[in-house]
């Protein structure tokens, strides 16, 4: 089996990568920053083909496809992304349509075209790293929060989409709650609750996307604190969300 995965030079996507690599799975990694997939490639005991490219130019995105086209996928995993701490009116509107581009058109762009691929020969799976926030609003990280509900929702459609079919391709969801990577540093803000290790979430979602679960949540506190969703009224919701942001915001 061969893998895709984007955001691949740290956090989640490069414990993806180890973690793949462990179960004899080949490898394609793409990323902006060099060195680190270099320093991954070197690491890593399998066949593994790093490509250097920021997708938050679209064409870039396309580019991605046209090299791996023909490269028989099986797996191809959206993990790139990014967040931005702050109030909507004082954010960076260049940082936050970069990353609609990169958190939303470029999982678009991926997700349908390897989809098609995935589709004509009945196989494949497709993990798209969402976040527990696809679930709910975020004031003070507003943008990152309305990118993730995006690409949860159009994963949890695609997912029933292909079970109406009876399609043996599996799209999936990974929400993973406050994880320890290089997200903080990149958001500018800090988590003030206990982070799950990288590598958990990694294999966990990893498991579960062979398992073809819809929605993968990796830990108990997330699994509780999203069912306790539909029992909050939106406005509390967005007070509480309101006051856990602010406290992170550095």
């Amino acid at each position: 089996m061969k893998a895709l995965i984007t955001g691949a030079s740290s956090g989640i996507g490069r414990d993806m990568a180890r973690y793949l690599a462990t179960k004899n799975i080949d490898l394609i990694l793409v990323a902006r920053r060099k060195n680190n997939l270099e320093d991954l490639q070197k690491e890593l005991k399998v066949k593994t083909k790093i490509i250097v490219l920021d997708l938050s130019n679209q064409d870039n995105v396309y580019k991605l496809y046209d090299k791996c086209k023909n490269e028989n996928i099986d797996i191809l995993i959206n993990n790139a992304g990014f967040g931005l701490f702050g109030e909507f009116f004082e954010t960076d509107l260049d940082t936050e349509l970069k990353m609609i581009d990169v958190n939303i058109k470029a999982p678009h762009i991926l997700t349908k075209l390897f989809l098609q691929d995935f589709l004509k020969k009945d196989q494949g799976y497709i993990l798209n790293v969402c976040s527990s926030a696809g679930f709910m609003a975020g004031p003070r990280l507003n943008t990152y929060y309305a990118t993730k509900n995006y690409l949860t929702k159009l994963t949890m459609a695609i997912n029933e989409e292909l079970r109406q079919r009876k399609s043996k391709v599996k799209v999936c969801a990974l929400c993973p709650g406050p994880t320890n990577t290089e997200f903080n540093k990149v958001a500018h803000g800090t988590f003030n609750i206990k982070e799950a290790s990288s590598e958990y979430v990694a294999a966990y979602g990893i498991n579960k996307m062979f398992q073809g679960k819809m929605i993968i949540l990796p830990t108990l506190r997330m699994k509780l604190g999203i069912f306790g969703l539909r029992f909050i009224p939106y406005r509390l919701q967005l007070i509480i969300s309101y006051y856990i942001q602010k406290r992170k915001t550095k």
